[in-house]
């Protein structure tokens, strides 16, 4: 026969029917996750920034080589005037100067940067291997990359001497074909 006292729960019954959070608890844990991220975020969002500008001195750098790929092998010395001339293999020749994707327009955004070339025409300048007419090529140009966010002062560009140059405003109007900006400092 059980007996009364076995059917009660003993403390230790009842600890295990109690045990759980407890609404403070959950607030602890909510807060502290909380500030944790808020440590977190700004660094992260530097790291991303600082990953970006890194990528864009890269694209920079690819933009010259193709740039100098093409005065060497097809443009007899001159430069191609714009991103799209770059985009055009020359003959025998599966692979352009540049991939597709950074030359199907006059810019293109890559890794929150936007990206723009521009060359003047010499009316001197041959014709292209790739097909750009006699007087088209350039005997320089300038490349510049602009952050996509607007709280990024890191704004770079380059010219035919290959040096890249940063500076806190756009070099999109300041940047020569050829020589230093007129502000900026040299990164390479």
């Amino acid at each position: 026969m059980i007996g009364r006292s076995d059917m009660e729960p003993t403390p230790r019954q009842r600890k295990r029917r109690d045990a759980g959070f407890t609404l403070i608890d959950i607030l602890f844990v909510v807060g502290l996750i909380g500030v944790l991220a808020s440590i977190a975020i700004p660094g992260m969002m530097k790291a991303r920034g600082a990953a970006q500008a890194a990528s864009a001195l890269g694209t920079l750098r690819l933009v010259n080589s193709a740039e100098l790929s093409f005065a060497i092998t097809c443009g007899l010395g001159f430069y191609a005037p714009d991103l799209q001339t770059l985009g055009m293999p020359p003959p025998g020749a599966t692979d352009a100067f540049l991939a597709d994707e950074m030359t199907g327009a006059a810019t293109f955004i890559r890794s929150g940067y936007t990206f723009g070339l521009a060359g003047t025409a010499h009316v001197g300048a041959p014709a292209s291997c790739n097909g750009l007419g006699p007087g088209q090529a350039a005997p320089g140009y300038a490349a510049t990359g602009d952050p996509l966010d607007a709280t990024d002062t890191r704004f770079f560009g380059t010219n035919s001497d290959g040096v890249i140059f940063r500076h806190t405003s756009s070099l999109a109007a300041t940047m020569p074909e050829i020589g230093p900006p007129a502000a900026g400092s040299p990164i390479q």
